[in-house]
């Protein structure tokens, strides 16, 4: 579909690729600023506690150290939503714990004065599940939230109800319920720990460094927290991020913090030990669900209770309920809803923004349940997804709680086409019935489905500066993250313009220098933030051709540029330089805008292959198809290296082998480390097929939507979907561990 454009659906150059592989890109680490000193966090060896007494007089006498700081000694600061976040509070609620901070001349004499903190703690009863967490009796982690039960919030959607459930029982041929959970609490783990630099230029400003997939994001959520000061983001490369570097305050408030007490700039950067034990993890998800089906596969009734584990603290939770409820919706098309959640807090460490953002985590503990649905009745999945997707004219509540109808494009050919690539037809034998057997080895498909209409998600603005000497510069607060956003805008801009692209640059990612953007999030980069582009690329090119109009003596409109030359329609010949229409001493800026706008939504199915050893337990993954329609491509590799991140970052995997595992006995994580933390690595990845289609959108100029964020998500309930049809036994929570397996199929107890 890229054969009348110059750039777009072009593989080319990263814009930052020569200063990523010569060493020159900046990341996190590589910042050093004058006097800066290194700060450290003392962590709780307790999941739950009061602090009873804390001496720190030997550690501040320690020579280099230059503050030490305690709950006495810290502002109220308070973030998470809502918020009941403090850095430092007389009580630790998970092992890991923030109890006191340190800032020293190096992390060397900090991690020596740790050692000299005494604390005596009062321990307190734990409670790590989350329907234990909220029955009488329990210990409470927080006085504001009896039974652990944080409120919800009016302004999201928290709930899905409409129509009329009883009415639509009433009408379904078969009516099933069921349990399922997604509770193995994976850790997307970026390469590259999480960090902040701080330093405050005057009393009323702050400004930090991090690596940030959404410098706005630190800032817009950062003023409230540090009480409405001046804040100034300058994001590092960044890199890997799977939505966990977004804007986590807790390193922020211990940076600033220790910054404010000792007057210099402060490094907090976490160890990989603390990237495990102490940062976000996915929230829990549990879900108690009852499901009205036609033997057509028409959905009548959907009704549930969703219980959600946010740990010892909701960074972000009601906003991933709320996401999540629009999803589900989404992927199925049902006029009578009655789902309710619970947002519940336990000893574990806090839940925030991880790719998938809460539709990972209820789809796939809800899809196992429709798969029961499903077989009960005889349709094949395939055919299922086909009829319940959302298509033009469907309506939903989104996380705003607002109505939406979905103006997009239907999905059908991408389900087609992935399940002909994949052969689901020819390997798909029934519910509970095996592809092929090979002695003790089963084999066994699945599928998964994921939509999203955060594509749309937030206003969004951009400008772009038009130079004398035919360059445009791209003003976006867009961070150097690994999905290379920054190239794909600019190629957009270049397109406009009909520049090369290697004239077509993008401010660095600094809240002081360019205007709103709120982050790479939710696939919204290529519509949301691409949109603003194009409309700051065409609002310049106006700006330009009206006071080139004069000088070739015609209208704007008769005229057209091309690498830095404008000339006259037809009548090339006729042509100027950009210089001799702006002069030297003008530049032309042009101003986009984008909109929340959630009528519009991305798609993905996954289809996954699994061999089941029934002698052992073991799963092993065979062979995997992504099919999606995503409008016109902006960068092939880029979206190919998107959607094979299904494999990684908590996704796929997670059905597998991939989780924490937590000792309820200590409330401590028995493998937060890179060898009992098992991933997948190079050796053991499937054969992997991405199917592309390029359906035009009606989103923007070049009619595409973003997909990158949701890889993840289908593809854990259809590697669930798939391990029960090898082995005709159904396991409803994950990962699918060899004992369980075993377990399922009777041969252990």
């Amino acid at each position: 579909m890229a054969s009348n454009y110059r750039h777009i659906g072009k593989d080319t150059p990263r814009k930052d690729a020569r200063d990523i592989v010569t060493g020159r890109a900046q990341y996190l680490d590589d910042v050093r600023l004058p006097r800066m000193l290194f700060g450290r966090a003392l962590r709780s060896p307790l999941p739950h506690a009061n602090i009873k007494k804390i001496d720190v007089s030997r550690a501040a006498a320690l020579p280099g150290v230059h503050a030490v700081l305690t709950y006495e000694d810290v502002p109220d600061w308070e973030w998470g939503i809502p918020k009941h976040m403090r850095i430092l509070d007389s009580k630790v609620r998970f092992v890991g714990d923030a109890v006191a901070l340190v800032a020293a001349e190096s992390y060397e004499i900090a991690d020596e004065a740790l050692e000299l903190i005494d604390v005596e703690y009062e321990p307190l009863p734990t409670c790590f599940d989350v329907e234990d967490a909220t029955a009488p009796g329990q210990p409470q982690l927080y006085g504001q939230y009896p039974k652990n039960i944080i409120p919800q919030i009016s302004r999201l959607l928290q709930n899905v109800v409409r129509g009329d459930v009883e009415k639509g029982f009433k009408e379904a041929d078969a009516t099933i319920e069921g349990t399922a959970s997604y509770e193995c609490f994976p850790n997307p783990l970026p390469p590259e720990p999480p960090g902040i630099i701080a330093y405050w230029e005057n009393p009323d400003k702050l400004v930090i460094y991090t690596a940030s997939q959404s410098v706005g994001m630190n800032k817009y959520i950062g003023q409230p927290f540090i009480g409405m000061a001046d804040m100034q983001v300058i994001s590092t490369q960044c890199g890997g991020s799977y939505g966990t570097k977004n804007a986590n305050m807790t390193p922020v408030g211990y940076a600033a913090l220790l910054s404010r007490a000792t007057g210099r700039p402060v490094k907090v950067y976490y160890s990989k030990e603390e990237h495990f034990a102490a940062y976000s993890l996915r929230i829990g998800s549990r879900i108690h669900a009852r499901v009205g089906i036609k033997k057509d596969g028409t959905v009548t009734a959907v009704a549930g209770d969703w219980l959600v584990n946010t740990g010892s603290g909701s960074e972000v939770a009601p906003h991933e309920i709320a996401v999540g409820c629009g999803e589900l919706q989404l992927a199925l098309r049902c006029p009578n809803w009655d789902l309710h959640s619970t947002l519940v807090c336990t000893n574990r460490a806090p839940s925030g923004i991880i790719r998938g953002y809460g539709g990972q985590e209820l789809e796939s503990a809800m899809l196992p349940i429709m798969g029961m649905a499903m077989e009960k009745v005889g349709v094949n999945p395939v055919e299922f997804f086909k009829k319940n997707f959302v298509r033009a004219g469907d309506g939903y509540y989104w996380r705003d709680g607002k109505w939406y109808v979905y103006r997009g494009i239907d999905f059908s050919k991408a389900i087609d086409e992935g399940a002909r690539t994949f052969g689901w037809h020819d390997k798909w034998h029934g519910w509970g019935k095996p592809t092929a057997v090979d002695g003790q080895k089963r084999r066994g498909v699945g599928l998964g489905i994921h939509c999203n209409a955060d594509v749309g998600e937030d206003d969004s603005e951009a400008m772009v500066k038009l130079t004398p000497d035919g360059r445009a510069l791209v003003l976006a607060a867009v961070s150097n993250s690994g999905q290379d956003q920054r190239s794909s805008l600019c190629k957009m801009a270049a397109e406009v313009l009909d520049l090369p692209l290697d004239r077509v640059n993008m401010t660095p990612p600094d809240t002081d220098i360019n205007p709103f953007e709120f982050g790479l999030v939710g696939s919204r980069g290529t519509y949301t933030v691409g949109s603003a582009v194009i409309k700051a690329a065409e609002d310049a090119r106006r700006i330009l051709l009206e006071l080139a109009a004069p000088v070739l003596n015609v209208e704007p409109d008769a005229l057209d540029t091309e690498d830095g030359w404008i000339f006259v329609v037809g009548e090339p010949e006729r042509r100027i330089p950009w210089r001799k229409a702006t002069g030297i001493v003008r530049t032309c800026i042009g101003h986009g805008r984008f909109e929340e706008d959630f009528s519009l939504s991305n798609f993905l199915i996954t289809f996954a292959e699994v061999e089941v050893d029934t002698a052992t337990g073991q799963v092993k993954l065979m062979n995997v198809v992504n099919s999606t329609d995503c409008g016109q491509i902006i960068s092939p590799a880029v979206l190919e290296g998107q959607l094979h991140g299904a494999l990684g970052s908590a996704g796929l995997d997670t059905a597998l082998f991939e989780g924490n595992v937590l000792d309820i006995n200590t409330g401590r994580m028995l493998n937060s480390n890179l060898i009992d933390y098992k991933w997948r690595t190079f050796n053991d990845l499937p054969p992997f097929t991405n199917v592309i289609l390029e359906t035009p959108i009606p989103s923007h100029r070049f009619h595409a939507i973003g997909v990158g964020e949701i890889a993840t998500s289908p593809g854990p309930s259809a590697v669930l979907m798939a391990v029960y049809n090898a082995i005709g036994r159904r396991i409803m929570d994950y990962p699918f561990t060899p004992d369980k397996v075993l377990n399922a199929l009777g041969k252990i107890k």
